[in-house]
């Protein structure tokens, strides 16, 4: 019986992330295209609903009833499971990402490794999605996704080494709470910027939306989908967006933590300035989306290992020195 109890407590708390998360992707939908909108000095959504707030559910509901076709000479199990592939993973990530001190579903020593650990497999849903479609486009989307997101994920890893340097733990609260002082973007500033925009690369993000270049590549690896498995890979998308949203927020923005322990900054719960950062990570996302020109390739590749990478990892070397040379290293146990 306590089993039972037990499972159901933990049912209890993924269903109470799950649906935030699914609603969040939603508007989010809907606000990126309103920020959007407004660079270009246009209305963007508005029809439907208030403030066309119900355009993203009009548009879900499209999606949940059109036909779903399989192209004949598709694999017809591999292209059916991409999708939920990518979209399981894009949830299952943040079971541990902290919204205050007590609200993180899976408060794990190995946030990080778990959270990395992720976002590598979700490359597969994308292979996997491409190669079955047994077609030259998203075939061609596929190989240019992977290649970018394990560019990417690369810098991604040493830009966080910086940030363990500092905390000496691998848990998402501990590292929160590193930054009661000083939050990280501050000593780590051209750190973050890299992060950033590696970040739009991972999740292939205009200026690096290569994979599905519609003058190129028709739409990608998402070529041959429709219905609600498109909807599916739409959705692991801004799920995954959110998700590193939510990561910059932890590793430099303090998290949870208010920007002042003053009145009236510390009368407002964690979970408010939690959703407060990535809300405004996001509006970064879509300014760059409605501004930056599409990248070339090479440029892309060149931008990953040519730049990124020595940079972060002679920036590792600078955190190192300076926390050893001032006895700051963080002791571990």
């Amino acid at each position: 019986m306590i089993y039972i109890n037990i499972f159901f407590n933990e049912i209890y708390k993924i269903i109470f992330l799950l649906l935030p998360v699914l609603v969040s992707v939603a508007l989010i939908v809907w606000f990126d295209r309103r920020v959007w909108a407004f660079v270009q000095k246009r209305r963007g959504p508005n029809v439907v609903g208030p403030f066309g707030l119900f355009q993203t559910l009009a548009d879900a509901l499209k999606y949940i009833f059109k036909e779903i076709i399989i192209p004949a000479s598709a694999d017809k199990t591999i292209f059916v499971l991409a999708p939920i592939i990518t979209l399981t993973l894009s949830l299952v990530a943040w079971a541990v990402i902290p919204f205050s001190k007590e609200m993180v579903l899976a408060n794990i020593n190995i946030g990080i490794l778990y959270i990395f650990a992720i976002s590598s497999l979700s490359v597969y849903g994308i292979i996997m999605g491409g190669w079955a479609s047994n077609s030259k486009y998203p075939f061609l989307g596929a190989i240019r996704s992977a290649a970018q997101m394990i560019s990417y994920e690369v810098s991604i890893g040493i830009i966080i080494i910086n940030v363990l340097l500092c905390v000496g733990s691998l848990n998402l609260n501990e590292i929160v709470l590193a930054q009661e002082n000083v939050w990280f973007i501050f000593p780590l500033f051209p750190m973050f910027v890299i992060f950033f925009i590696s970040a739009l690369a991972e999740t292939n993000r205009p200026p690096f939306d290569l994979p599905e270049a519609e003058s190129e590549l028709v739409a990608g690896y998402q070529t041959e989908y429709s219905g609600m498995m498109y909807a599916m890979f739409w959705l692991g998308e801004y799920a995954n967006i959110l998700l590193l949203c939510a990561l910059g927020s932890v590793l430099f923005l303090g998290g949870w933590l208010s920007p002042l322990d003053i009145y009236p900054f510390n009368v407002f719960p964690g979970v408010f300035w939690m959703l407060f950062k990535i809300l405004g990570l996001f509006i970064l996302f879509s300014l760059v989306k409605a501004i930056v020109p599409r990248y070339r390739f090479d440029q892309l590749m060149r931008l990953g290992w040519k730049i990124f990478l020595p940079l972060s990892l002679i920036w590792v070397v600078l955190t190192a020195s300076f926390l050893f040379f001032l006895d700051m290293l963080p002791t571990l146990g």
